[in-house]
């Protein structure tokens, strides 16, 4: 089978997405399948440096001169597969039945119209939301990587909801328990061997919830027992407000920004900890949660979907209003870290990658088998 995959645009530093799509042109190959990438050039967004300027020249880049190179390419192939929700307008410009969207969250869609308080949309970012939220609505097949994920995408999409299946994610890197410390790790973070710390990892958008991070070992150093622990946040520079909550709190000493950190430094990092604090107010899957427990590192996460779903058995969860009680889960999942290990990896036999892999490949032979018969929907079940 010719398989299109669509991926993301290069200049948008989407590193999840492009391991994504890495992974997936892979598996498609090793079951024998002749893949083709293909994205919007850089063409325009080359010209300028200045983030802004080069934002808004990307735009052409991508619904200007990529749109009649997309049309023209698809032509050629059996399947067609957008790889990531935020491309959906490109569905329309794709001619063939035999075609797929992957949709990883709703989080951009539903802040769009309003739905979190604690999040803000320009009116730019409101039209663009709108018009990937319509593209979706013109999917016939989608893949949803969560439970939540396909919950939010049929309720936004109402009656013109696309048949799916939720197919999860697999580990996009080669993690795994007994990592120690490496020089380079200790340099970026301060760290010394037999330090006690927790880990966060995320960026700065509002849902990662970074200042709730805080909050929570704000308390959890207050205990006696747990004043010689460190927190060390992997991710961007610390926002303003956060730099002003660390002051406040007197936890400069005790909190580390660890920025630039690289798979194999983060593997160390989720190997050495005592736990990953995870407070997120929502997530599309939350990579991190799979990411420690392969390192045999316990999590603590919050207690909703899709925190939930992945972390399974597997994690203790908090109420994120209750900061004060959240130290005190942290507290219980140190003492109970073995036990939070050995479940972490039985978990893990659900994302297995060949079984992901497999799934993948079944949807792909199906939706081609089927697409312009009789026969019914290959994704019937699944709603």
């Amino acid at each position: 089978m010719r398989v299109l995959l669509i991926a993301n645009f290069e200049p948008d530093a989407q590193k999840s997405m492009r391991l994504y799509a890495d992974w997936v042109k892979k598996t498609a190959e090793s079951r024998g399948h002749d893949v083709t990438v293909i994205r919007p050039p850089a063409f325009f967004a080359r010209l300028s440096r200045r983030t802004n300027i080069r934002k808004n020249l990307g735009y052409i880049d991508k619904f200007v001169l990529f749109p009649p190179m997309l049309m023209k390419a698809a032509k050629k192939f059996d399947l067609v597969h957008v790889l990531d929700h935020s491309n959906s307008m490109y569905l329309r410009l794709i001619t063939t039945e035999h075609k797929l969207i992957t949709c990883h969250d709703l989080l951009a869609v539903r802040s769009a119209r309003g739905e979190f308080p604690q999040a803000h949309t320009g009116w730019s970012g409101r039209l663009l939301q709108r018009w990937i939220l319509s593209g979706l609505r013109t999917a016939q097949y989608a893949v949803c990587v969560s439970e939540k994920t396909a919950r939010d995408l049929k309720q936004l999409t109402g009656q013109n909801c696309p048949e799916m299946k939720v197919i999860h994610h697999t580990l996009n890197c080669d993690y795994r328990p007994g990592a120690n410390l490496g020089a380079t790790s200790m340099q970026m973070t301060g760290l010394k061997v037999g330090q006690r710390y927790l880990v966060h990892v995320g960026g700065n958008s509002w849902y990662k919830n970074r200042l709730g991070a805080l909050r929570i070992f704000a308390h959890f150093v207050q205990l006696p027992e747990n004043a010689d622990y460190k927190l060390v946040m992997v991710g961007p520079n610390w926002t303003e407000e956060m730099k002003r909550f660390v002051q406040d709190k007197d936890l400069a000493g005790s909190v580390v920004e660890a920025l630039g950190v690289g798979s194999k430094e983060l593997m160390e990092l989720y190997c050495n900890a005592s736990a990953l604090i995870f407070p997120s107010y929502e997530e599309g899957f939350g990579w991190p949660v799979l990411e420690a427990q392969a390192c045999g590192c316990p999590v603590i996460t919050t207690g909703k979907p899709p925190m939930t779903e992945v972390a399974g058995e597997a994690a203790i969860f908090i109420d994120l209003n209750e900061p004060d009680r959240a130290s005190d889960a942290i507290s219980a999942a140190i003492q109970n870290g073995e036990a939070l290990r050995i479940a972490g990896f039985r978990n893990l036999e659900r994302f297995n990658e060949a079984k992901v892999a497999a799934q993948y490949m079944e949807l792909y032979e199906a939706i081609a088998a089927t697409c312009g018969s009789s026969s019914p929907s290959p994704l019937t079940e699944f709603h």
